[in-house]
């Protein structure tokens, strides 16, 4: 397998996300398209800032479609999933049922909350493998897998989760002053100039992600947090490189051609590097507050 070594771009580039309500025309077709293909209700941030660059992204989702759209796609995110679920209870995840109990949370906005961390378990999934594929075009290599189109079948039927529950996103400027600072403490321990969208989900909640927050903080950074990270990220780069097809038939080249179209090649390599770096600890934090909420709590 190439190297493509876990790398946080210093410093940080600037991201230009195009918010979902912003976007129109043949960019709004892909949004949808995209949020179809993964089963997700939203957007992530690493696709809304791909869409700052319209021949990047473009080229990228038009080469990636098919494979999103497969079996093996499916197969290989939800295999990776179940991984960092198993690893992550080693980071001993606290129980934090009883304390929503004790704080008057009824069953039913547990029930929610759960729901919401399902939402982001799932959809996360396919957004590191096409971060992971995107930076490792642009870096790396070709994809080593079949080119033809029979070695991707179709993902017949539901892989994601039932989305009843309204998908609410607490923004800065919603929020109180203690949810604010909690947004400020994510950014400073996890080095980066905004919220990812689960947070802000999960924050619709406040005095629950206080406490959720609270205890991820205490194991985020840590070397078997980073090992995790590590994990995932080595996961996702030899399903890319040696393991999925391509009935895309997308290449570096191509893909390179287009990114240099909209910017700089190092403007683009740093967003790619950026996102590539930051979705594996993303990974892992949502399957850790996830093992806060089991099932039976």
């Amino acid at each position: 397998m190439p190297p493509l070594p876990r790398l946080k771009p210093e410093p940080i580039p600037a991201i230009h996300p195009m918010p979902e309500y912003r976007v129109e025309g043949e960019r709004k077709q892909w949004y949808e398209d995209m949020k179809q293909v993964f089963q997700v209700p939203w957007m992530g941030v690493v696709t809304m800032a791909y869409a700052h660059y319209p021949a990047f992204f473009k080229t990228l989702w038009q080469g990636t479609r098919a494979l999103a759209a497969s079996r093996p796609f499916v197969e290989a995110f939800q295999s990776n999933r179940i991984f960092v679920e198993a690893e992550v209870e080693k980071l001993a995840p606290p129980p934090i049922g009883p304390r929503l109990t004790t704080l008057g949370y009824a069953s039913r906005e547990v029930e929610d909350i759960r729901r919401m961390v399902e939402i982001f378990s799932h959809g996360n999934q396919p957004y590191v493998l096409l971060a992971t594929l995107a930076r490792y075009l642009l870096e790396s290599g070709e994809m080593a897998g079949a080119k033809e189109p029979e070695a991707a079948p179709a993902f017949e039927g539901r892989h994601g989760p039932e989305t009843a529950v309204p998908f609410v996103l607490m923004e800065p400027h919603h929020a109180d002053a203690p949810t604010q600072a909690v947004y400020e403490d994510i950014k400073r321990a996890l080095g980066l100039p905004f919220v990812n969208t689960d947070y802000r989900a999960f924050a619709r909640w406040p005095s629950y992600w206080a406490l959720a927050w609270d205890d991820l903080r205490q194991v985020a950074g840590t070397p078997a947090h980073e090992a995790l990270c590590q994990a995932v990220h080595e996961r996702c780069l030899a399903e890319v490189s040696r393991r999925l097809p391509n009935p895309g038939k997308l290449t570096a080249v191509t893909l390179r051609e287009a990114a240099e179209h909209d910017a700089s090649f190092e403007e683009l390599r740093d967003v790619c590097r950026l996102f590539q770096w930051l979705l594996p600890g993303l990974v892992v934090n949502v399957a850790f507050v996830r093992a806060q909420l089991p099932e039976s709590a």
